[in-house]
C-alpha cells in the first residue's frame, strides 16, 4: 500500500519537515544536490509523517467502535501482535511483538482492534514502558474487563547500532489489571503466550 493511497500531508509541515532533512544531512557533511540525496529530504518527511501517524489516532475510539455485549468469562489473547515505533530518545526504530489478554466483563471487542490499538500508540515516539501501559490502560478503559494483560518485547537499534551495540539483546516489559493481578492467572497468561502452535 502506498503512502499516497493511505496518507494526507499537511503542505506547510512537509515542507518544514523536508527543510530541516536537508539542514540535518549537510550538517553531517552530505551534498544534497546530487542525485542520490536530491529527493531524500522529502522522502524522509513523508516516512516521519508516516511513522508518527498515532498522534492523529484516538486508541480509545477504535476500541469502542466494535464492542459487543457477550456472557464469555474465559481469557482471550491475541498473542504476536507485529509492533514497530521510534525510540524517542534517539529516532531509531525498536520492533517487535505484543501479546494482550482480557477477562470479559459482558462486552467483548473485535479482535482487530487490539491489534489496531498496538498500532496507534506505536506509531507515536516512545519508550516501551509507556506503550506498554497505554496498551494496558486503553483496553482496561473501553471495556472495563476483569483484568488486562500485555506483555510487549522487542529490540531497539539504539542499542544494537549504536552505544553498547549489542545485537542479541530483547526488552521485555508487563503490565497487569485486575485478575492479572493474581498469580495463577498471570501464569496462564505467560503458559498460554509462551506455547508454540503445534
Amino acid at each position: 500500500m502506498s503512502y499516497k493511497k493511505t496518507e494526507s500531508y499537511n503542505e506547510a509541515s512537509l515542507k518544514l519537515a523536508t527543510d530541516h532533512y536537508r539542514q540535518l544531512l549537510t550538517a553531517l557533511g552530505e551534498d544534497v544536490t546530487r542525485e542520490g540525496l536530491a529527493k531524500t529530504p522529502e522522502r524522509a518527511a513523508k516516512a516521519m509523517h508516516f511513522l508518527a501517524q498515532g498522534y492523529k489516532m484516538d486508541a480509545l475510539e477504535i476500541m469502542k467502535s466494535a464492542v459487543f455485549h457477550e456472557e464469555h468469562n474465559q481469557m482471550v489473547i491475541v498473542k504476536d501482535i507485529e509492533l514497530f515505533s521510534l525510540c524517542e530518545h534517539h529516532l531509531l526504530p525498536f520492533f517487535g511483538r505484543a501479546h494482550i489478554a482480557y477477562i470479559p466483563n459482558g462486552k467483548i471487542v473485535g479482535l482487530s482492534k487490539l491489534a489496531r490499538v498496538v498500532d496507534v500508540y506505536a506509531r507515536r515516539f516512545q519508550v516501551q514502558e509507556r506503550l506498554t501501559i497505554q496498551i494496558r490502560d486503553c483496553i482496561q478503559e473501553a471495556l472495563n474487563p476483569l483484568g488486562v494483560a500485555v506483555v510487549v518485547e522487542a529490540k531497539h537499534l539504539c542499542m544494537m547500532m549504536r552505544g553498547v551495540s549489542k545485537q542479541n539483546s530483547v526488552t521485555t516489559t508487563s503490565a497487569f489489571t485486575g485478575e492479572f493481578q493474581n498469580s495463577a492467572t498471570r501464569n496462564e497468561f505467560i503458559n498460554l503466550i509462551s506455547a508454540k502452535l503445534s
